[in-house]
């Protein structure tokens, strides 16, 4: 019986016993894991496929946690994970309080940052590298980071920074020719300089053979780093643009090729200074179907490989907000010829395929730049296009500083499609898009809105692209469901009243519509007459709304799927101040000052009290605690 190798590791130090051939049945045996963890459940497939022999040589070569290692981005950790203690819990990875799907550091001390996003490793590391220097500390410092992450301008604030300083710093370049989909830009095609031949070996070899012909030096040239010959390198690979920029650049090297690998790293470890080592691996790499489509198998839905085909476990036919927008998104293209889409590297994850593929001239993918993407969707409105950008609630963090500037200051009618607000599920809090309405609201000009269901998403995006300055509409990563009712048209500011109640009111803003629905009905068994309102808009709230509900009804309860400091909630407790109303009987709910955990979405709504039960249980407290006052109730429908 063939030996586990995987099983049998504890510390990362084991690798150093390990021969040749004995690491490449380990990345085999990682590799099988890899396809046993997608068996059950949605999980980072691809991406990790395509480092197990990089991360293998890291460990090998490198004395991690004295040395430092930073992965970016973190989706392709789980080699990592395995080789450092956690194998035998792998089988937990994105379930609620198992392994995080990304490096975490309160899980091991080999895990440094949460890097979620991406690009900011190389700055981190450099950190990492001053403060040893200045407490005399002996150790090596390592970002590993991906060509698709590479164009984000924070790593080239920090390639910058680092050329200057002259630090003894390591930047593995994983050039796989993908971020989540194909790369974009310019610096890919430079990138691509040493790939221009069909066989990286015969590039390889050529190198080889003209470094030889150099005289004195010869085949010693890699090892004496003797500048002109470097040159000449960086030169032949494509490297010359990180040699003026201060760095050694060196390789390009076979990424599964773990001789070579071993070999590269153990020289550059001696070197001083800032260093890049330019990598190349496959995405997918050893499952066939994953490297002929990187793109699907990047977060596989969970499958089973039989009989050489790939059997999806689960199917689901419920469309969710994202399809819902994205076709909204492209009718709308499809009737005015000045929108325009941006996206910064998620048109996959914001499914605009078939816009991309229909408008190429009115679809732009940036690259992971969102600070970018912004600032150009200002430029086009400024041209006089209606520019839509789609981007996930917590990567247009990235860019405060161009919707302060280029954006809300010059109040330009730049549309956000905030994808993934709210709880992310499984991905965590790298992830989830907690701080979107917070962090919008204070901005003035700033129209903000969420669909309570499938039906007010379309309806919304037509206010917003006629609306004459910036507005952002907030959706989930979620089944896009529909709440039963006759809708009543978008009004700037305006919130739907679904149903009036004489005891209270449920305000909720967004998709937990349907929650505040149920714990509606769920009191009512209580005897409570309790209302739902849809509030539409955070930004501007219904006054007169709420001030007719302080008015007749004996208390309130805010929902929302996002941080309660700052959010939805607040901007109702300052809107009844401002009229000199109480809000003693407000009660919000959302999420809590904490960052939230990984886990099914489901399960963290239930823990943070946001599933219909919780939402009901908290009227139930409230109304006990300020009592009922039974209201004439209003027959009334309010649009408004």
């Amino acid at each position: 019986m063939t030996r586990k190798l995987l099983a049998e590791l504890t510390l990362p130090d084991d690798l150093k016993k390990l021969s040749l051939e004995e690491l490449r049945q380990l990345a085999a045996e990682i590799r099988h894991e890899l396809c046993t963890i997608v068996s059950r459940r949605a999980a980072h497939f691809a991406s990790n496929l395509g480092v197990v022999e990089l991360c293998l040589a890291l460990h090998r070569v490198f004395d991690f946690p004295r040395d430092h290692l930073i992965w970016d981005t973190g989706h392709q950790i789980y080699p990592h994970k395995m080789v450092t203690g956690r194998y035998h819990r792998m089988h937990t990875i994105r379930t609620r309080g198992g392994l995080m799907g990304y490096p975490n550091p309160h899980e091991s001390p080999y895990d440094l940052f949460m890097t979620g996003h991406a690009g900011c490793s190389v700055s981190c590391a450099l950190g990492l590298r001053i403060g040893d220097d200045l407490q005399q500390k002996k150790s090596r410092t390592i970002a590993v980071i991906g060509d698709g992450a590479l164009p984000s301008g924070i790593v080239f604030e920090a390639l910058n920074n680092a050329g200057e300083l002259q630090k003894n710093l390591l930047v593995i370049l994983n050039d796989n020719k993908m971020a989540i989909c194909p790369r974009v830009g310019a610096l890919a095609r430079y990138l691509d300089r040493a790939r221009t031949h069909r066989v990286y070996g015969e590039v390889k070899q050529q190198i080889q053979r003209a470094l030889a012909r150099v005289p004195v030096v010869g085949a010693q040239l890699e090892r004496a780093f003797v500048q002109a010959k470097e040159g000449m390198k960086a030169f032949l690979h494509g490297g010359m643009l990180f040699e003026e920029l201060g760095w050694r650049y060196l390789g390009p090297v076979d990424g599964h090729d773990l001789s070579a690998l071993i070999e590269y790293l153990e020289m550059v470890k001696e070197v001083p200074g800032p260093k890049i080592l330019h990598v190349f691996t496959e995405k997918g790499r050893g499952f066939p179907p994953a490297e002929r489509d990187p793109v699907k198998f990047h977060t596989p839905a969970p499958f089973q490989w039989q009989a050489g085909k790939v059997v999806p476990l689960k199917k689901s036919s419920a469309p969710t907000y994202t399809n819902v927008a994205s076709e909204a998104i492209y009718r709308a293209m499809e009737r005015d010829k000045r929108v325009v889409v941006l996206t910064a590297a998620m048109c996959e994850g914001n499914k605009l395929q078939k816009v991309r593929s229909d408008f190429p001239d009115r679809f732009f993918d940036t690259g992971i730049t969102e600070a970018h993407a912004v600032a150009c969707a200002a430029g086009l409105a400024k041209s006089g296009m209606r520019p839509i950008a789609a981007i996930y609630s917590t990567f247009l963090q990235r860019a405060y500083d161009q919707l302060f500037q280029e954006v809300a200051l010059q109040n330009l009618p730049v549309v956000f499609c905030l994808d993934r607000a709210g709880l992310t599920g499984p991905d965590g809090p790298t992830h989830h898009g907690a701080f979107d309405i917070a962090y919008l609201r204070a901005f003035p000009n700033f129209v903000l809105m969420a669909p309570g269901d499938r039906l007010d998403l379309p309806l919304m995006l037509d206010f917003a692209l006629a609306h004459d300055g910036p507005i952002a509409m907030r959706y989930p990563k979620e089944t896009a469901d529909e709440v039963s009712r006759q809708v009543a048209p978008i009004e700037l500011g305006k919130a739907e009243v679904i149903r009036w109640g004489s005891d209270g009111v449920i305000v909720a803003y967004g998709n937990l519509l349907r929650q505040a629905v149920q714990a509606a009905a769920l009191v009512a068994e209580h005897g409570l007459s309790v209302g739902v309102v849809n509030a539409r808009f955070a930004k501007p709230v219904d006054r007169e709304l709420l001030e007719r509900a302080v008015r007749e009804t004996a208390f309130m309860v805010t929902v929302e799927e996002g941080t309660l400091c700052g959010g939805f909630g607040s901007a109702v407790l300052e809107a009844l101040n401002e009229r000199g109303l109480p809000t003693h009987a407000v009660r919000r709910l959302g999420l809590p000052d904490r960052f939230v955990e990984h886990g099914d979405r489901a399960e963290l709504l239930h823990d943070l009290g946001l599933d219909a039960e919780g939402i009901a249980a908290a009227v139930l407290e409230l109304a006990a605690r300020v009592g009922r006052r039974r209201a004439p109730v209003s027959t009334e429908r309010i649009a408004g």
